[in-house]
């Protein structure tokens, strides 16, 4: 979101980094749910946005759900220091089971 300073740092950090982007290309199904404060969003977007948030008790941002090919909940995380290399490895290790 645009006004949450952990988000934009995740962005930068990680999530817009060719590292995490390749593994991210073969490996995960990515969907971004964003609450912006400088830009309008639609109802519609707005709603889903909302109802997914309360499905997976998002309490704080930035806030990473990692979820099964079914949608059920594997693990919430959120930000961690070290860059793309840590946050890959960091997701790896969730879904391995660690």
């Amino acid at each position: 979101s645009d006004w949450c300073g952990w988000c934009i740092r995740l962005d930068k950090e990680v999530f817009s980094q060719p590292e995490f982007k390749a593994y991210a290309a073969d490996s995960l199904v990515l969907v971004e749910l964003d609450f912006p404060r400088g830009k309008e969003q639609s109802a519609e977007i707005k709603a889903q946005n909302k109802a997914l948030a309360k499905k997976y008790s998002i309490r704080g941002y930035p806030t990473i759900v990692l979820l099964t090919a079914e949608g059920e909940l594997i693990e919430r995380t959120g930000y961690q220091r070290g860059g793309a290399t840590n946050y890959v490895a960091h997701i790896k290790e969730i879904l391995a089971g660690g």
